[in-house]
């Protein structure tokens, strides 16, 4: 994204659909987070998990509105040819993510081993950020990746639980849950800040 100079209202609806995601999914991942912590950190983290759910929720709908005032006869046939393209490519590559996430989930019950699921969910996420960086020219998303990816190995080597003080709580589920939510939380300001300097 940081390479282009204009932008049709097509690609805004595509980062506000972008940041839309990150949130959806980072408050999913915060609540695997939250399920593994049990009640250490309540209410607090829910609190701020839903705070900040709120505020990047606000960012993708401001970028939707932003996107309806734009005027789309202003780009060229080619322009919307391209970011069709894109689109299409996009929702390629998440159907991907879905299907491998999926499979994943069949397998992991299969051989009774649901505590790998999650770290296998944060790999399979990290990966699909690759192709995202460079369909969108975006370099972020290399680190995106990348930390998930990392997130996901660490888990694997981490304790089912941990006791601090009097809680027991479920480490691998409280790491990559709140680890991954972080990611993609930064990842969704980062679009929408970017979107928003493009288009001043």
């Amino acid at each position: 994204m940081n390479d282009l100079v204009k932008l049709p209202k097509s690609a805004v609806f595509g980062a506000a659909n972008g940041v839309m995601f990150m949130t959806f999914f980072g408050a999913l991942w915060a609540s695997i987070g939250i399920a593994g912590s049990r009640e250490l950190g309540a209410p607090w983290l829910l609190i701020i998990s839903g705070l900040v759910t709120l505020v990047l929720l606000t960012g993708a709908i401001s970028l939707f509105g932003k996107a309806r005032k734009m005027n789309s006869a202003a780009f060229t046939p080619e322009d919307k040819e391209h970011w069709r393209k894109i689109n299409r490519k996009f929702g390629l590559i998440f159907g991907l993510e879905g299907v491998a996430i999926f499979i994943a989930s069949i397998i992991c019950n299969a051989i009774n081993q649901f505590e790998l699921f999650f770290p296998i969910m944060a790999l399979i996420v990290g990966i699909h950020f690759f192709p995202l960086a460079q369909l969108f020219r975006e370099r972020f998303y290399y680190g995106t990746g990348a930390v998930l990816c990392v997130l996901g190995m660490i888990t694997f080597f981490l304790p089912m639980e941990a006791t601090i003080g009097n809680v027991t709580l479920i480490a691998t589920s409280a790491f990559i849950g709140f680890g991954s939510a972080l990611t993609l939380w930064v990842t969704g300001l980062r679009i929408w800040m970017t979107i928003l300097k493009q288009l001043n």
